[in-house]
């Protein structure tokens, strides 16, 4: 139901939505930095922004990012419903956050590959891009440290607490990008055709821990569980303003994500029970598995 409303493999109609939702809240609202900005994203991620290379994970890719565009333009709006207060700026800052999130994976153009190698670093590199970006388009210290902050609460083993916000907005605005950026992956419809890459990514960064792909997909419910856990504490909860969009917006009085999250997971649990022996063959949406066999035989 959720991936119904929007194209999401569009970046431009994912855009419009946004657009749409953030009119929503502000009756006039200037775009163009956001604009130039997307315009600037789709270029980074497809190797045409200067002294990069284009994107080489296939996780963490360009439709990763506008996934998690869109659901943090959603947590925003719902909060506003429900009555919470975003200045202009703060949403600048925090749609602008969304699109740089995962930019630390894109390498420079003397940079050796894979992207993935840098996963365990990611975030870092993202903040650092961030930055460069800002000041070279003259945005304010306060605006770069401001979107710092809410770039940290992405990883999955920050202390949300020790981090250091600028204002209440700021600290919302860092919960809600940590919680769009784990349902946004999570609901996508090629969730568990991603799943693979996913592995690989891991593998190429370095981390045996996870063990077999086997091992890596057995773990995925628990991972699930963690991540409820994450969004109702750490993360503050934010997770429930996204009730109040889809039933303004599109007349839903359901939490979408979760109920997409939650049905990519009975059918993984599905499958690694009945088909252990040939899970690649019940993902089958996409075409990833012939794209992951080509990439990686």
């Amino acid at each position: 139901m959720l991936n119904d409303l929007v194209k999401m493999d569009n970046p431009i109609l994912v855009f419009e939505e946004v657009r749409n939702i953030v009119l929503e809240m502000f009756s006039r609202f200037d775009f163009n930095p956001l604009d130039v900005l997307l315009s600037d994203t789709i270029r980074l991620f497809k190797g045409h922004y200067p002294g990069f290379q284009p994107c080489d994970t296939e996780y963490h890719d360009l439709k990763h990012t506008t996934d998690t565009l869109l659901a943090m333009a959603r947590a925003m709006h719902g909060g506003t419903l429900n009555g919470l207060h975003f200045s202009k700026n703060g949403v600048f800052l925090g749609l602008a956050s969304a699109m740089l999130h995962d930019s630390g994976y894109i390498l420079s153009r003397d940079e050796p590959g894979p992207g993935a190698r840098y996963t365990l670093v990611h975030i870092d590199r993202s903040i650092d891009f961030l930055k460069k970006y800002f000041f070279e388009k003259g945005y304010s210290d306060k605006d770069m440290d401001a979107c710092d902050a809410i770039l940290k609460c992405t990883g999955l083993n920050v202390n949300i607490s020790q981090v250091n916000f600028l204002c209440p907005e700021n600290e919302i605005l860092g919960k809600m990008l940590g919680t769009a950026d784990l349902l946004g992956q999570m609901s996508d419809r090629t969730y568990l055709e991603k799943l693979p890459f996913l592995y690989r990514e891991f593998k190429q960064a370095g981390i045996e821990s996870i063990g077999t792909e086997l091992d890596f997909l057995d773990s995925t419910p628990g991972f699930y569980e963690m991540t409820l856990e994450r969004l109702a504490g750490d993360l503050g909860g934010v997770e429930r303003h996204m009730r109040h969009h889809f039933r303004a917006r599109w007349n839903m009085d359901e939490n979408l994500y979760v109920n997409a999250a939650q049905n990519n997971i009975r059918y993984l649990k599905y499958i690694l029970k009945h088909h252990r022996d040939d899970v690649h063959a019940y993902l089958r949406r996409g075409g990833l598995m012939a794209k992951l066999l080509k990439r990686f035989s």
